[in-house]
């Protein structure tokens, strides 16, 4: 059965009170797990920035700028020489 409101609302008010009590004690992490998690996750929210960074940076400068490998214009495909008589 899916939970009430009020139950829902109580469970809220509890995960809010421990959160204010671990910053008021100045103890966010209670183990080396709970502060290796942390590392792994802005390891993670860090390379996901830096991947956004470089695709902008990539659609700006290649958008604005004609290369010289945009302009060459090499035939696609192959010749059949079996065609030819």
């Amino acid at each position: 059965m899916a939970p009430s409101v009020e139950d829902l609302g109580q469970e809220l008010e509890a995960t809010a009170q421990d959160v204010l009590g671990k910053l008021k004690s100045r103890q966010l992490f209670q183990s080396d797990w709970d502060t290796a998690a942390f590392v792994v996750f802005l390891i993670f929210v860090g390379t996901v920035l830096f991947l956004l960074l470089l695709v902008i940076i990539h659609c700006c400068c290649c958008c604005c700028c004609n290369s010289p490998r945009s302009l060459k214009r090499s035939p696609k495909g192959v010749d059949n020489l079996a065609l030819e008589p």
